[in-house]
């Protein structure tokens, strides 16, 4: 429970949403998006396209980037027994959500009401021949499940050869075979996430060279999206909100950089939510004292009331109403600021989610 969140309820953050704006495609080329700008001192607004970006950021400021790469996560399986080994059955929605030992997937099965402990998943691949197999060892709450891979060669290369992009669930099509350079950022290295960071989306090699070009230092960090990007809030309340665990990894020059940046009163601007949550959380961890190198997980909800250490500037998408993610964002600029942002994006037409624009607060 998080004491800065007394008293809010998930309803304070709500804003109505034409369906219409949900972008459905991502623009025709990267980096064409628009950008909703706002002064978080005073909350005012200008619209700008996200090419002005770089323009908007002085020499010496820190952007940090999360790395982390989607992988194919959404998998199509046939059911059996582990008992008789009868015939498969119908085909099954499997969606790796994230690692949990050797050979081990926490899952989201869809539909989950009739797979259980001890059946066994047969993955074909696109010749029909069995490419993975896994047994079900755990069953939970809304379809989530603990699957048991049985070992092969190259896992993840198996899963680029049969799995899909795992695109969200407002975004109203099955992927296609350009979802897996778009739904990437051109900066992604280290696979292991299911949703991509997408505020980084927006970048190209162009705008990192024009960054670097007017000295703006650029670092990473790794965060792997997870189940809590799928997972709706079902609590009424904020302090009643406990989010997924999600993997991160803080690298010894991201570390660095961020402890120069700081101590030299330079500017850090987070690309994304998960920028600032890893960020945020590592210096939590730190109690005071300068980062330091080290991977673990998070869980941090960071929401109205909450004290930033290092993040002052944030490039982020539109989010969905009543989520954490806008929670983050109103705990930046404030939630009346944020919401009056959120209807004038509305009211310009704005693309909203993953494949939408973006907006940077500063």
């Amino acid at each position: 429970m998080s004491a800065w969140a007394d008293g809010l309820r998930v309803a304070d953050f709500d804003f109505h949403l034409p369906a219409e704006l949900i972008a459905q495609q991502p623009p025709e080329q990267r980096g064409q998006s628009r950008m909703l700008v706002m002064d978080r001192a005073s909350g005012r607004l200008r619209d700008a396209r996200f090419a002005e970006f770089p323009s908007l950021l002085k020499p010496g400021d820190l952007v940090v980037l999360n790395d982390s790469r989607v992988i194919p996560a959404r998998l199509y399986a046939r059911r059996t027994t582990i008992r008789d080994r009868q015939e498969p059955t119908a085909l099954v929605e499997v969606m790796l959500t994230e690692p949990a030992a050797e050979n081990c997937w926490r899952a989201l099965v869809k539909p989950g009401k009739k797979v259980g402990v001890g059946e066994r998943l047969v993955f074909p691949s696109p010749t029909g021949a069995t490419a993975l197999e896994a047994e079900v060892l755990e069953r939970g709450e809304f379809g989530q499940r603990l699957l048991r891979f049985a070992a092969v060669d190259d896992f993840f290369a198996t899963l680029d050869r049969i799995g899909h992009m795992p695109l969200p669930p407002y975004i109203r099509r099955d992927d296609a075979a350009a979802d897996r350079e778009r739904y990437q950022t051109v900066f992604s290295r280290e696979r292991g996430s299911v949703a991509a960071p997408t505020a980084g989306l927006h970048f190209t090699p162009e705008v990192l060279d024009q960054l670097q070009a007017q000295s703006v230092e650029i670092a990473r960090v790794t965060l792997h999206v997870g189940l809590g990007t799928f997972a709706p809030l079902r609590v009424e309340t904020l302090s009643e909100i406990h989010l997924h665990r999600e993997r991160y990894t803080l690298g010894a020059g991201t570390a660095d950089a961020v402890n120069r940046a700081v101590a030299e009163g330079r500017r850090v601007v987070a690309v994304g939510t998960t920028v600032v949550r890893t960020l945020e959380h590592c210096a939590l961890r730190a109690c005071g004292r300068p980062l330091e190198a080290h991977g673990g997980e998070t869980e941090i909800f960071i929401s109205p009331g909450f004290q930033f250490r290092l993040v002052g500037g944030l490039l982020t998408n539109f989010h969905l109403p009543q989520s954490s993610l806008l929670m983050l964002v109103s705990a930046f600029a404030g939630r009346e600021r944020v919401l009056t942002a959120y209807r004038h994006a509305v009211g310009e037409r704005y693309r909203f989610f993953s494949y939408g624009d973006c907006m940077f607060i500063s």
